[in-house]
């Protein structure tokens, strides 16, 4: 299946690419996200017209993606979690928990945007994580990971 992308993605293209996909990546996921539409002849002719406008929104969000991780750079946080006397915690803290807790920081945070690279946090310490706040802007922030006094 060819689809045009409206939109950057990773590992698969930039905004007016024409790029062969599986069916079923196309049909349940980029199309109905707006994030692609078919390549047929109509919608290339439809899409180099909007094309100005889509670049615009593009900058756009890309702009504001990066004073996000301006706003972001700036953070200390920390997070407590209930733990034993060697330092494990009873639980996890997953992306979940930390999106909660930048969030309340002063930052608004979706839990799909941290990647943590080492699984879930079991331990307490400092622990650096990524988050993906646009595909072309990636920030590493360090938490810390407190027990419960």
């Amino acid at each position: 299946m060819e689809v045009i992308l409206l939109e950057k993605i990773t590992k698969l293209g930039n905004l007016g690419d024409k790029v062969t996909i599986k069916p079923g990546y196309g049909r349940n996921y980029l199309i109905p996200q707006g994030k692609a539409v078919a390549a047929t002849p109509s919608k290339i002719a439809e899409f180099e017209q909007r094309r100005a406008e889509l670049e615009k929104a593009a900058a756009e969000k890309l702009a504001a993606a990066k004073a996000r991780a301006e706003a972001l750079s700036k953070l200390n946080v920390v997070i407590t979690h209930k733990a034993g006397d060697e330092g494990r915690l009873f639980g996890s803290v997953g992306t979940v928990n930390i999106a909660e807790a930048i969030t309340k920081a002063g930052v608004k945070v979706e839990k799909q945007e941290i990647r943590l690279p080492n699984g879930t946090i079991r331990h307490t310490g400092e622990y650096d994580i990524d988050i993906a706040i646009h595909s072309d802007v990636t920030l590493t922030l360090s938490i810390k990971i407190a027990p419960e006094a």
